[in-house]
């Protein structure tokens, strides 16, 4: 353990959380770009089940786009056959005049493109994947591109397409497994379904009618579920371990060279939305209660998920619960997040 760290108050704060049934388990990691430096796990994934252990799973949620479409789109900018300005029906013939054909990739990472928010993909487009893509991609815009900062999956969504398109149709689940994952070593990490093996090891989410279980090693998210478990939206399984690997390379992109380039990640890690507000970077966003000059950048999934990084202080960190397990409520959560982060990343006074 590292004696820098607040490491009782983190976990006196992660055992309220259980105590007070925000979550049923917790699995925290904090490290730089050596490696980590403290961790540890609170609760069981299953209330009164066995004690959870720093090898758990989780169902990422929104952090798949973190994990697999910021860096699958990074090795595309690097490699100059993604630009960043210019708008996509200039360049992919599927958006060719339809309105997100007016948008620049640019605008997707910073939500900033005035794409339609969350939606119900299926009582949408109906529940064919084919369907679902044309619906997305032929969709009104809801506001003027560059106007508002509105997080929206759709962006994650159009990115992960465009990937594909880029690459010649290779799948995203691909493109993430052999460009970003495999690279850095993240052996635990995949989308789902997963394997009965591997379902084991995951923390259950939200109690689901159709099957009268609860969600093991499938992905919450419905639209992912329609779309066979892998898109730009969620999906993906991974431990705390894997992803302090993930956060250290970009904590430090030279040593090894990241598979995602040094240039994306500075890029990515600065506000590129002017004066709009939220701040943004690509597809990173400032931590609550921070300011540009903190230095901490985060992302955040709906089952309880989270990680931050700074370059400025060297440190990264990662918080995963499974709090879907009990309710959809996101206060509760995002105090417990907040206090973690105040912890990790204390602000000067």
């Amino acid at each position: 353990m590292n004696s820098s760290l607040a490491v009782p108050r983190i976990e006196r704060l992660l055992q309220d959380g259980v105590r007070e049934q925000v979550y049923p388990g917790a699995v925290w990691a904090v490290g730089d770009a050596g490696g980590a430096l403290a961790g540890g796990a609170v609760g069981a994934l299953v209330p009164g089940g066995r004690p959870a252990d720093t090898d758990a799973l989780f169902d990422l949620a929104s952090l798949t786009k973190i994990i697999a479409v910021w860096p699958v789109v990074g090795t595309l900018v690097e490699s100059g056959k993604l630009p960043l300005h210019t708008p996509l029906g200039e360049f992919w013939p599927e958006t060719a005049g339809h309105p997100v054909g007016d948008v620049t990739p640019l605008q997707l990472l910073t939500h900033t493109a005035g794409l339609p928010l969350r939606a119900n993909l299926r009582a949408l487009y109906g529940s064919d994947p084919q369907d679902v893509r044309d619906g997305v991609i032929r969709e009104r815009l809801r506001r003027r591109p560059g106007e508002a900062v509105e997080y929206t999956d759709r962006a994650a969504l159009v990115l992960g397409y465009l990937a594909e398109f880029l690459t010649g149709g290779r799948p995203l689940r691909e493109l993430a497994g052999t460009r970003i994952w495999a690279p850095l070593g993240m052996a635990d990490t995949s989308y789902g379904p997963l394997p009965p093996a591997l379902a084991a090891r995951a923390a259950p989410t939200e109690y689901d009618e159709e099957t009268g279980v609860h969600l093991r090693g499938t992905v919450h998210d419905f639209s992912t579920r329609l779309l066979g478990g892998a898109c730009g939206i969620a999906g993906t399984f991974a431990t705390a371990g894997d992803l302090g690997r993930f956060l250290r390379q970009v904590l430090d992109p030279v040593r090894p060279p990241a598979p995602f380039g040094t240039d994306w990640v500075t890029e990515s890690l600065r506000v590129r939305t002017g004066e709009l507000v939220p701040h943004r970077g690509l597809f990173w966003h400032l931590a609550p209660g921070t300011t540009p000059a903190d230095d901490i950048w985060t992302h955040y999934g709906f089952t309880g998920t989270g990680m931050w990084v700074s370059p400025a202080r060297g440190r990264w960190a990662v918080l995963l619960t499974n709090k879907l397990y009990f309710t959809r409520a996101t206060v509760p959560v995002t105090r417990v997040r907040n206090a973690f982060r105040a912890a990790v990343f204390p602000l000067p006074r």
